[in-house]
């Protein structure tokens, strides 16, 4: 697992297992024979996607940013999403503690959005049935407007979103409100808006020394999504998505920022930096230190 860490921070991956999505729903309107070009399609058209959390450590607080998908799902939807997740009681738990930190020394869980394969981990089904936070110590730090959102009775969302991964946390009062386009969470970690997939979709910075990690959850899911059109069918409002990656991305590369893949089977971070012409940057993978040309202006 890859980590930078300075002075009193240090980021590292979380694994939390991995799920199977449809190709042609997290490529949109990007044809599969382009996009079977840069990823592998099982026979149910299916593409394997890491559900890769961000732990980060301060000196003020512990800080989760998003959670995987829980523990609390049926053998059909194990079934259809491909779900590999073992541990106890899920991988991001066991992940968690090869790194040191038990769940109940998690002081804030940030949560990009609430769908399931983001927010499924919020909460835990126990032995008797129980649902109550995963995190007992934590405040869950959430976009106000994503929760209003997350409770839409809208048939093309409501899939999406599974109460039992929120709804609890209400209750409990485990619950930080947040409400403006860009927020401090603790020094060095923000959240900024980053619209689209859902409209109060947020992404993470974090600022370790010199050098800026954005977290892109759900605006850039994977290596392949980098190119601006190339947009999730899942995302709500598309034309909203290619605003916030062209603004986001462009800083990234202007300013040599490294950029985090929640989903990407095998990249979990790269340095991104401007290419050999306009519009086109290179991605260096942290891990295997291969450099990716990529051309953001690629036609879907």
């Amino acid at each position: 697992m890859p980590r930078i860490e300075s002075g009193d921070i240090r980021v590292q991956t979380v694994m939390a297992g991995s799920l199977w999505l449809d190709g042609g729903a997290m490529f949109g309107v990007v044809p599969r024979t382009l996009w079977s070009r840069r990823t592998h399609a099982d026979e149910r058209n299916r593409i394997q996607l890491a559900m890769r959390c961000l732990l980060i450590e301060t000196s003020s607080a512990t800080v989760l940013v998003d959670t995987g998908l829980g523990n609390k799902d049926d053998d059909r939807f194990r079934d259809i999403y491909g779900v590999s997740n073992p541990g106890e009681p899920t991988l991001l738990e066991n992940s968690l503690r090869e790194l040191g930190v038990e769940p109940r020394q998690i002081d804030i869980v940030v949560n990009t959005h609430l769908h399931f394969d983001h927010a499924g981990g919020n909460t835990v089904r126990r032995p008797d049935g129980r649902i109550e936070p995963a995190f007992p110590n934590a405040v869950y730090a959430i976009q106000r407007g994503e929760w209003e959102y997350a409770r839409l009775d809208n048939e093309r969302v409501q899939a999406s979103y599974v109460a039992d991964n929120f709804m609890p946390l209400e209750s409990d009062g485990h619950i930080r409100w947040l409400e403006s386009e860009r927020e401090t969470i603790v020094p060095g970690v923000e959240v900024v808006r980053t619209p689209g997939h859902t409209p109060f979709h947020q992404s993470v910075l974090v600022t370790v020394g010199d050098q800026r990690l954005l977290y892109l959850a759900d605006l850039v899911p994977t290596v392949a999504h980098l190119p601006l059109p190339w947009i999730m069918g899942y995302d709500v409002e598309p034309l909203t998505t290619l605003e916030s990656k062209r603004h986001w991305i462009g800083r990234a590369v202007a300013e040599g920022w490294l950029l985090g893949f929640e989903h990407d089977p095998s990249v979990a971070w790269g340095t991104a930096s401007a290419g050999d012409r306009p519009g086109r940057a290179e991605l260096k993978d942290v891990v295997e230190d291969l450099v990716k040309p990529v051309d953001l202006q690629e036609e879907a």
